[in-house]
């Protein structure tokens, strides 16, 4: 995947304003902001579309800089050509239309008018690759642009570089029977919330140490070609949300969430256990 320097990321973002929605005093940010890190392997697996009940918020028609959008009631049929853009740092950890935590490592997006949640499939017309996302917030408001994606769905897609992209947009039809192992994999799926990481486990003993003892009990490491890594959990997708903010809060806002390998979910790494 076609990738030049952190620099040419980061100047990107100087064509891509907002995206969700204006800058308003909840967010600690006035401008997007590129992540520290890119997304791992794990991330960058497209969603699996499953059935879902239309969500209690963030369905009904609304206005926003003055201009009326009215949702769908279905996105049967949804097929669109237009902009991509992207968002990160800025909405990172912030409630989402529907009432979720925005994560910029989940295969997700913001669309002004899908039902949400809907799985769409987008595809690149720069380049043919393609990814499917769960639409889960409202945006990009902005006439030239018809999606915003996460950022591992817009790494994933390669246009960082360039912000925005040429994209088509098809709503994922769900009448089409999925296979149970997919259907399963979802409804099981468990995460991990990285606090740090270090090629010294003396010094992540050191920090597990100092967490507050809510947080050390569920403290575990996995080891990646030398590198060690400080986790909580595994715990579930709706539990992970509300850990991310707890030890973000707790002094440790360089935390994120990554999805935990199967083996990884069942046998934690006891490098750190008292």
């Amino acid at each position: 995947m076609k990738w030049n320097s952190l620099f040419t990321f980061i100047l990107s973002l100087v064509l891509l304003s907002g995206c969700s929605s204006s800058p308003t005093g909840r967010y600690s940010q006035h401008t997007d902001s590129a992540p520290t890190r890119l997304p791992n392997e794990s991330e960058l697996r497209s969603a699996v579309p499953v059935h879902e009940p239309i969500s209690p918020q963030g369905n009904r028609d609304y206005r926003v800089l003055g201009n009326d959008y009215d949702v769908m009631e279905s996105a049967a049929g949804y097929v669109e050509e237009g902009f991509a853009s992207w968002y990160g740092n800025k909405f990172h950890g912030h409630l989402t239309s529907n009432g979720e935590y925005y994560d910029m490592y989940s295969m997700s997006a913001a669309h002004t008018r899908l039902p949400l949640p809907t799985y769409v499939k987008v595809t690149n017309l720069r380049n043919d690759h393609s990814v499917i996302v769960r639409v889960n917030d409202r945006g990009p408001f902005h006439p030239e642009r018809i999606i915003d994606l996460s950022f591992a769905a817009a790494y994933k897609l390669d246009m960082l570089d360039s912000g925005t992209a040429p994209v088509r947009v098809e709503a994922i039809n769900l009448n089409t029977p999925m296979r149970t192992e997919e259907t399963s994999n979802v409804h099981q799926a468990k995460y991990h919330i990285q606090v740090a990481a270090s090629s010294n486990i003396n010094r992540l003993s050191q920090l597990k140490h100092d967490l507050p003892p809510k947080f050390q009990k569920i403290a575990t490491t996995e080891q990646t070609h030398g590198l060690h890594k400080l986790m909580l959990g595994p715990v579930s997708e709706d539990e992970s949300h509300d850990l991310l903010e707890q030890i973000r809060s707790s002094g440790y806002p360089e935390a994120f969430r990554v999805k935990a390998a199967q083996s990884q979910a069942d046998t934690p790494d006891a490098e750190l256990q008292n």
